[in-house]
Order: structure tokens, then C-alpha cells, then sequence
């Protein structure tokens, strides 16, 4: 069976062609700003832009017709809602125009259910982009959610401080390439409540320090990675010590920094467990891992009518019934 997957859920569209064993076609676009933020209404205005010629772009690419594709799946939330409304109604366009069965998919659940294409089976996911944080397992036929962040995500953090600092959108890499030159450590707020997270303190703890002056910009990135990733790791371990999986992996756009992912392998080394980051372009927001999950329900027995695929800004990922895995 073959899946098209429309991503939407904030500044990146994106759409996937898959297979349960390949993918066809994963071609994307973001909305990236020199100084700012990303504006919800210009999102949303960017993704029905360029729908139809990512359309375009993924069919040719995966060698297939509209006529070909067995299952319409598409992002439902959680997300922006001016966006999701955009891929939400070209989906049901699509299941309409073709008389294809429609799927919406968690957008979280997504991330973490892509690594099952490349072998993982059941592991703790540690979730990590803008809007999001969140650590992730399968337990009693839902994911639930062990640990996540209280106030903003991880993404969001880096790049309201990379704003602050005037270097755009998206602020992850160049906070990164900073952090490479950093000398010393700055000591910053670590706020893990339980297995929860915080990131507002540190952000606003970088921000106060910078604007004194009297800190190197190089000093400020490395301390607020090492300071808020090791957050992370802490609450991903925790997770591994209570569920007792022997897989972790790291999805979300923020799985493209190596120091993370650095962290990350040697507490996994550490406990003697699996360790596994998909290819950069499955991490990020994409199509092809909402076409991949859409295709996993619809083989599962998931169906939705029209009705069904009504979009949810604030969907959580365990309210879900995972039955197809």
C-alpha cells in the first residue's frame, strides 16, 4: 500500500509519499524570517502557496498519480490553527477528488512511530522542536507522556534567545555554531520538576545576562545547551529506569544538534541500551512521517469520516488508542 502525508503544523509544509518499508518522496518547505519570529496567518498563507507545487513535486518525485495512493493521511495537531486548517482541507480535497480513505495523525506520535521504519520496535522517545518537548512510550496501548515541558519547548527557547541575540529564524543551528567557540560555563537556571521540564527561567536568566554586556555570546550558547540539554537526558533516563525499554530515540528539529545527540549516546552507552536518531530529513518536520503513521492505523483498522478530521490546535499525544502496533 502506498500513503501521501501532508505536514502543517507550524512554519514547515511538508509532503510524504511511503511505503511500509520505503519512502517514495519527502519534500518540504519552511518559512524562515532574517529577524523574528514565525506569524501564524503567514504560515498558513505560505503552506497554501505552495501546496499544489509540492504536490506536484512529491508525485513526480515518487514516479505515481493521485490515482496510485491508497491512504490520505494528514496532520491533525497539534499545531497552529490557521495551518492545520490548510492541510486539513487540501487533505479532504484529495480523499474527495480520488475517493481515498482519509487519516489524521498526532503530529508528536508521527515523529516518534517514523524510527519503526528503519527497525526500532518500542522505544522511549525523547521529542524535541519548537513547539514541543516532550518524553514519549508506549504503555497499556497508548504513548504516554512521562515527562514534558511545563512551559515552552526546547525549539522555542533556542530560538526566542537567538532572536534576542538578532541572528532570525531558525535560531537552533546558529546557536550551535556559537556554542562550538564557547570557553566557559555560565552558570544558568536547571529546572527539572519530577519529570518535568522548564525552559522559561533559563531563556529569560541567557537573555538578562546578554543584555548586561558582560558575557561572550559564544559563552552564553554553550552554557544554555549544556545547562538545558542535560535536562533532557536526565528526565529521557528516568523515563528508560521506569518503563525498562532497551531503545531510545531522538526526534523533533532540535535532533539535528550533535551535542545532543553526543549526550544522549553516551548515557545509552552507559546503560547498555539502543541508541537511534533518523536521517535529519525524518526528524524535522515531514510529510512522510505522517503519510508512514497514517498508513500504520489505516492497516490497523483506524478509519475516520469526514467528520472525523476536524483539526485539534492542542492535541495531546495520549489521547490516541494506539491498535495498530
Amino acid at each position: 500500500m502506498i500513503a501521501i502525508g501532508i505536514e502543517g503544523t507550524a512554519h514547515t509544509l511538508g509532503i510524504g509519499i511511503v511505503t511500509e518499508k520505503e519512502v517514495l518522496a519527502n519534500v518540504f518547505h519552511t518559512l524562515t524570517t532574517e529577524k523574528g519570529g514565525i506569524h501564524p496567518k503567514e504560515a498558513a498563507e505560505h503552506h497554501s502557496k505552495l501546496l499544489k507545487p509540492l504536490l506536484r513535486k512529491a508525485l513526480d518525485e515518487a514516479g505515481i498519480g493521485m490515482e496510485d495512493v491508497d491512504v490520505v493521511a494528514f496532520s491533525q495537531g497539534p499545531g497552529l490553527g490557521p495551518c492545520l486548517r490548510v492541510v486539513a482541507t487540501a487533505a479532504r480535497a484529495l480523499a474527495i477528488k480520488y475517493r481515498k480513505p482519509i487519516v489524521g495523525v498526532n503530529h508528536c506520535i508521527a515523529h516518534v512511530e517514523i524510527t519503526k521504519m528503519f527497525g526500532v520496535k518500542d522505544p522511549v522517545g525523547l521529542y524535541v522542536s519548537g513547539g514541543n518537548t516532550q518524553v514519549l512510550a508506549l504503555e497499556g496501548g497508548r504513548y504516554r507522556v512521562f515527562g514534558e515541558t511545563l512551559d515552552i519547548g526546547i525549539g522555542n527557547a533556542i530560538d526566542t534567545f537567538a532572536r534576542e541575540l538578532g541572528i532570525g529564524f531558525p535560531g537552533g543551528p546558529k546557536i550551535e555554531k556559537l556554542a562550538l567557540k564557547g570557553e566557559r560555563y555560565i552558570e544558568l537556571p536547571y529546572a527539572v520538576k519530577g519529570m518535568d521540564l522548564s525552559f522559561s527561567g533559563i531563556l529569560t536568566e541567557a537573555v538578562r545576562k546578554y543584555r548586561t554586556g558582560k558575557y561572550r555570546v559564544e559563552d552564553l550558547a554553550y552554557s544554555f545547551q549544556e545547562t538545558a540539554f542535560s535536562a533532557l537526558v536526565e528526565v529521557t533516563e528516568r523515563a528508560v529506569a521506569h518503563t525498562g525499554k532497551d531503545e531510545v530515540v531522538l526526534v523533533g528539529g532540535v535532533a539535528a544538534n550533535n551535542r545532543l545527540r553526543e549526550m544522549l549516546k553516551v548515557m545509552t552507552e552507559d546503560r547498555g541500551i539502543d541508541f537511534f536518531v533518523p536521517p535529519y530529513d525524518l526528524c524535522r518536520d515531514n510529510g512522510a512521517m505522517i503519510a508512514y503513521t497514517g498508513l500504520r492505523m489505516y492497516r490497523g483498522g483506524v478509519r475516520f469520516s469526514l467528520e472525523d478530521t476536524v483539526v485539534h490546535q492542542k492535541f495531546r499525544t495520549d489521547e490516541v488508542e494506539v491498535v495498530w502496533s
